[in-house]
């Protein structure tokens, strides 16, 4: 379990091992998204150049370290607690920090086909969102979904999150714009900015 146990974050479930894998496991997280290609295509947007390369996913896996300890991102890869070594199966991805007054990030996801209907992803969100509002101290997370993706509707409600408006032509997904529901969750402390001190980790060593 070398990957993880040099990553930045490492978050334990009862199923589950969420982390940032480095370069070197490019080739998993390109056989997940390979694998998942039709899977994930309606609720894509295009992909760029060199997407399914080997060498674009070693970049990536850089990038998202970079991003964490920038604190510009959390892009976290899960894994299976029994299997560390073996298949990427999904992604919780935090994304578009916003600091300042606001204190806010999007929270987005994906899971592997095979692995749906287990409560997984839903499992794999709560961890996110705890580091969320302890370690990187946010205050509100923003999740939205399109209104035929119901799987993802109903693990946002199980965790809480509550609908808060509904945006026509949102975003560019599959060839067209799509509608998509607004969710919202916040974080039940209500310190202010700057009181709820955040830090990004430094990676071990």
């Amino acid at each position: 379990m070398d990957d993880a146990e040099q990553s930045p974050v490492v978050l334990e479930t009862d199923r589950l091992l969420l982390t940032l894998l480095p370069g070197s496991a490019a080739h998993r997280m390109l056989v997940f998204h390979a694998e998942n290609r039709a899977h994930l295509a309606p609720w894509s947007p295009a992909t760029p150049p060199g997407y399914y390369t080997d060498e674009y996913w070693a970049w990536r896996l850089e990038e998202n370290r970079t991003e964490y300890l920038e604190d510009r991102s959390c892009r976290l890869q899960i894994l299976q607690r029994d299997a560390p070594d073996g298949p990427v199966i999904g992604q919780v991805n935090l994304t578009q920090f916003s600091r300042g007054p606001q204190q806010g990030c999007n929270l987005g996801y994906s899971i592997d086909h095979r692995f749906q209907g287990r409560g997984l992803m839903k499992e794999a969100v709560r961890a996110t969102v705890e580091l969320a509002f302890t370690r990187l101290a946010f205050h509100r997370l923003s999740a939205n979904y399109m209104p035929t993706n119901e799987r993802s509707g109903r693990v946002l409600r199980a965790l809480g999150f509550v609908i808060e408006g509904f945006a026509r032509d949102y975003l560019y997904l599959a060839g067209a714009w799509r509608d998509h529901v607004l969710t919202a969750l916040y974080n039940p402390d209500p310190s202010p900015p700057g009181v709820r001190a955040f830090a990004v980790p430094k990676p071990p060593g």
